[in-house]
């Protein structure tokens, strides 16, 4: 990757939506290098996929919360995680060193909500302890991050 990729990815970062063309006038090369630039980065998982960022609170989903979960022992790991896959409000699960072996992302509906997975991720086999956070507000929300060349 060199620097015309990142800042070809810089681009659809910002708006995975815009046109060639318009990469192409930003990036200063051709519709057709840009267009196979991308098609290479795809085919190597550099781009992994095109998706859209919602807003939680138009959507209906009112609370985000973060939740620290330990498990028991490693050998609950899989079960876990494939717990936390199935769960459409759990829209982020991160492995972890330190105290907890896990730190989730949540975004519900409403504390009632919230309360009902705090329960049901409680009852998973293997779960020994959950701390939660309220998130008061969204500073930042970069979905991915590019190493600095």
């Amino acid at each position: 990757m060199d620097s015309t990729d990142r800042s070809i990815l810089k681009c659809l970062s910002e708006n995975s939506r815009q046109s060639a063309t318009e990469i192409s006038r930003k990036v200063h090369l051709s519709i057709a290098a840009v267009i196979e630039r991308i098609r290479k980065m795809e085919r190597s998982g550099v781009i992994r996929q095109y998706t859209i960022v919602m807003d939680q609170h138009k959507v209906g989903n009112e609370v985000t919360a973060l939740m620290e979960v330990s498990l028991e022992h490693p050998r609950y790991y899989e079960e876990f995680t494939r717990a936390m896959n199935e769960n459409v409000s759990v829209v982020a699960c991160d492995y972890l060193t330190g105290d907890y072996d896990f730190m989730l992302k949540i975004q519900t509906r409403s504390s009632e909500s919230l309360e009902q997975l705090h329960r049901v991720i409680k009852s998973i086999q293997g779960v020994s302890g959950i701390k939660t956070y309220f998130v008061l507000k969204e500073i930042k929300n970069g979905l991915t991050a590019m190493a600095e060349a």
